[in-house]
């Protein structure tokens, strides 16, 4: 059951599972996490902080199950992450924009993801779940700091 959910069942064995995981992670955060934000405070990520603890301690065990470091197929890490990236940016809940906003945050964590710059390879290196999870949410952070300045710059604009 925990291979399972690490996977995101079916999606983790397709091709290119990390992006598949990212949209599954896109998804959960347009039909369940925008909720939390709309409580206000730090109620998102305090919410989003809870899934990532979470995804740390099941994709350690997937990988310890599946006999591998760093499973391709686990994408739960993208999933969890996947949210953190429209964090503290008010131009991706609503207006005529917020679809592009989201659709050029999802590009940036893929890009982030993908490449690993910045010392976000060296956090592969951490054990277990750690190395598996860390790696995606620096990369979360890092497009989260790159969609605020567009953010900025589309606002200074407008």
């Amino acid at each position: 059951m925990i291979v399972q959910i690490a996977t995101l069942g079916p999606l983790g064995r397709l091709k290119a599972p990390g992006t598949w995981g990212s949209a599954a992670g896109l998804l959960w955060w347009a039909l369940v996490v925008r909720y939390a934000h709309q409580k206000g405070g730090p109620h998102e990520f305090i919410f989003d902080s809870l899934v990532v603890l979470t995804a740390i301690l099941l994709c350690g065990v997937a990988a310890a199950f599946i006999g591998k470091k760093d499973p391709s197929e686990v994408i739960l890490d993208e999933f969890a992450a996947m949210p953190l990236v429209f964090l503290f940016n008010p131009y991706v809940y609503g207006g005529a924009t917020s679809f592009v906003f989201i659709l050029l945050g999802f590009l940036f964590f893929r890009l982030f993801d993908i490449t690993k710059p910045f010392g976000i390879k060296a956090l592969e290196k951490l054990p277990g779940g750690f190395g598996i999870v860390l790696d995606d949410v620096m990369a979360a952070i890092y497009a989260n700091l790159a969609l605020q300045a567009v953010s900025r710059l589309w606002a200074s604009l407008v």
